[in-house]
């Protein structure tokens, strides 16, 4: 694997970043993960933009263009000849480094990081049998604390309720806010179907402002459906007639049971299956 370093391609084995940079030693920067469908990056602008807004957000400048960027991905999928496949992408941006401390003001120079692989589809049977998902005792970081709408290094609350889950037996935790309220999965926005409504939080809930969950409530519009963002509780969820999250990896990923609850009658609905056969996959 060629990984990219501050516009550098060189060997994974190589690799190095400084032991003061300050995505090491606190978690301080921001990360962007994409996919590509052979040679076209799914919604590359919409993710850099997103990224950008995260920098802004935590008071980073960013010294490269956006378009400086899209041509480091593609330097770097043609490194590990990747621009025609498939593949993962990871763009990452750390607040550089500087001496112990947590002043942000003493990094200099941001790091950047890009990392790609092929990217494998998933099981076909993910699709048929869908997710098995609990609430997790972990709720999401406030608003007011870290806004979950900020794409941070620092993901240790999504990788507790991953953990969580995964001593449950679940595919996936689902976390509540502070109100208890339903707001996503440790890396998926959620959606719901109610007597032909589609329903997901909104972003006031404390969620990350999703590409594919943007692009799910225009395809859903397209599809005559009615759209309605809302605070939704569990009870919302375990008496809906389907469920699904989104995540850019996989797309579409059908939720068959909540807390050991059926949704539905416990198989993807079919308004499940028909967004999912009609995603706007770029080929």
């Amino acid at each position: 694997m060629q990984v990219n370093i501050n516009k550098e391609i060189i060997p994974l084995e190589e690799a190095r970043i400084s032991p003061l940079d300050r995505g090491y030693l606190y978690g301080d920067g921001i990360f962007e993960t994409m996919r590509s469908y052979g040679s076209k990056v799914f919604k590359l602008n919409e993710h850099l933009d997103r990224l950008y807004s995260s920098a802004q957000a935590i008071l980073m400048e960013i010294p490269w263009r956006q378009e400086e960027l899209a041509i480091e991905i593609k330097r770097t999928l043609e490194a590990n000849d990747l621009s025609e496949s498939d593949a993962y992408i990871r763009i990452s941006l750390s607040r550089g480094e500087a001496g112990i401390g947590i002043n942000p003001a003493d990094a200099k120079e941001p790091t950047l990081m890009i990392i790609t692989k092929p990217l494998s589809p998933p099981d076909p049977k993910l699709y048929e049998k869908g997710w098995e998902v609990v609430t997790v005792p972990t709720r999401r970081s406030q608003i007011e604390t870290v806004n979950p709408r900020i794409k941070s290094c620092n993901f240790l609350n999504s990788i507790l309720a991953k953990a969580e889950a995964k001593m449950v037996g679940a595919d996936d935790g689902i976390m509540l806010n502070q109100k208890g309220f339903v707001t996503e999965g440790t890396v998926s926005n959620l959606f719901l179907v109610k007597d032909g409504i589609l329903k997901t939080p909104p972003k006031s809930a404390g969620i990350l402002a999703g590409i594919t969950r943007k692009l799910v409530i225009e395809l859903g519009l397209e599809l005559e459906l009615k759209v309605k963002e809302e605070n939704l509780t569990r009870h919302d969820f375990y008496t809906a007639d389907e469920a699904f999250a989104t995540v850019t990896s996989v797309e579409i990923i059908p939720i068959v049971k909540m807390d050991n609850r059926l949704i539905g009658d416990g198989k993807p609905g079919p308004i499940t299956r028909e967004i999912f056969d009609n995603f706007p996959r770029p080929r």
